[in-house]
């Protein structure tokens, strides 16, 4: 298997490949990697929703029921909270079709924070946080 630049020098693949596009130089460009380049880009994207939402639920799961520590880290978790849902909502703006996959990214998600946060402590059973309470700027679990 020969090797292309793609896989021997990535940075400069790219800005080849942007020259020739530039340049109009289709005949010329490395079309295999583009293609996977630009799928991997948005699946980038609903990965980075995944790892924002994990977090935030876990920061409101915190926030919600772990009573021996709230007093002491409630504040910061408040404050990554804000952080969170201002990034989440800052790639929905830029890529408002990952909107409607919200539903089921929450539903992939939760699970993972429910079992991240039960390791710090013990959760009701009935622990919850709804996806629009999750993304609510206005909504933080009562004290």
């Amino acid at each position: 298997m020969s090797s292309t630049l793609y896989d021997t020098d990535y940075n400069q693949w790219i800005e080849q490949t942007a020259q020739q596009l530039r340049e109009r130089k289709f005949d010329c460009v490395d079309w295999d990697n583009l293609i996977e380049e630009i799928e991997d880009m948005g699946k980038s994207q609903r990965r980075a929703l995944e790892s924002l939402l994990t977090r935030l639920l876990e920061h409101l799961l915190k926030l919600s029921y772990w009573r021996e520590e709230k007093e002491r880290s409630g504040n910061h978790w408040a404050s990554e909270i804000v952080n969170f849902r201002y990034q989440i909502h800052k790639r929905l703006e830029e890529s408002p079709s990952l909107n409607p996959k919200m539903e089921s990214i929450y539903a992939e998600v939760f699970p993972v924070a429910l079992k991240s946060v039960s390791k710090l402590f013990l959760l009701p059973s009935d622990a919850r946080i709804s996806l629009k309470q999750a993304l609510d700027d206005d909504w933080f679990p009562e004290s």
